[in-house]
């Protein structure tokens, strides 16, 4: 048997019993993303785990977060001044939250693996999958004030960004028009997945696949085939611990500042220290 054979082996073990949850949005079945998405689960499901899709347009998932979302006989308990955050993490401790949200929640709480699925909208997500972090991750059970960052809740579990993109790689870059791309995603995969505690896998950028021939998209669907084995077993990106930060006003520790402060490179894209935002540090691992 071969190293290719045996690395074949071993990751189909790593992924043996293993559950996968794809969050997809899109409307298209003959977008990019759907081709994607039906890799992953192809890929996957061969490897011996289990996958899940919420294909969110299909299932008519409600993106908008209102006070529907609770389960009620009456009134929500602060209906003149709804304060959604407060009142889900009551409902979610009283099992009053609705049915799809409950729903989505279980499908999350059971999986190994998180993969997001979707088109690049206005730099972000879009509404659709949005809505569906606005309604799932709730306080109580996606995190808390003792339970966020490195010590969150779904600090067990592995998440990826896996999207399409309408412009070009180079446009996305620290000279480009549209900007660094790590900037891009610090929002999301900081203050969204790291926030609630997950492992956050490099991110899987499909770029301008429209723009782009059938040769080149079907290389990009390759190298996601190459890649989907291995993702339990891939290093996260890296994020500073919250130990590194006071208990008080969340700032960085004095001694931390100190042992950076002569270097070229901030900690990472957000917490930069007012040095040079550290290359590709929401793209590659390790850095």
């Amino acid at each position: 048997m071969g190293i290719n054979c045996f690395l074949v082996l071993f990751l189909n073990l790593a992924l043996a019993e293993k559950k996968a949850l794809i969050v997809y949005a899109h409307q298209s079945r003959g977008s990019f993303n759907a081709a994607a998405k039906d890799l992953a689960v192809d890929v996957l499901t061969a490897s011996g785990c289990t996958v899940t899709v919420s294909d969110l347009y299909a299932m008519k998932f409600k993106a908008t977060a209102t006070a529907e979302d609770i389960i009620t006989e009456g009134e929500v308990k602060q209906a003149e001044h709804f304060h959604y955050a407060k009142e889900t993490k009551v409902a979610w401790e009283e099992g009053k939250l609705s049915a799809d949200i409950t729903e989505e929640q279980r499908k999350l709480s059971e999986a190994d693996l998180i993969i997001f699925q979707f088109p690049m909208y206005w730099f972000s997500l879009p509404a659709i999958l949005k809505g569906w972090i606005d309604r799932v991750l709730v306080p109580g059970y996606a995190h808390s004030k003792e339970k966020r960052y490195s010590r969150g809740i779904f600090k067990d579990k592995r998440a990826v960004l896996s999207f399409t993109t309408g412009s070009q790689e180079s446009m996305f870059s620290a000279h480009g028009i549209n900007g660094d791309i790590n900037v891009t995603l610090w929002p999301i995969q900081n203050g969204i997945l790291h926030y609630c505690g997950f492992q956050v896998l490099a991110p899987q950028i499909f770029w301008a696949p429209s723009h782009v021939p059938q040769e080149a998209r079907a290389a990009m669907l390759q190298a996601w085939r190459s890649r989907l084995g291995g993702l339990l077993e891939e290093a996260p990106l890296c994020f500073t611990p919250m130990d590194c930060f006071d208990g008080e006003g969340f700032q960085l520790k004095p001694e931390v500042q100190e042992k950076h402060a002569g270097k070229k490179f901030g900690l990472t894209v957000g917490t930069h220290m007012g040095l040079a935002v550290p290359p590709d540090n929401q793209m590659r691992a390790g850095v």
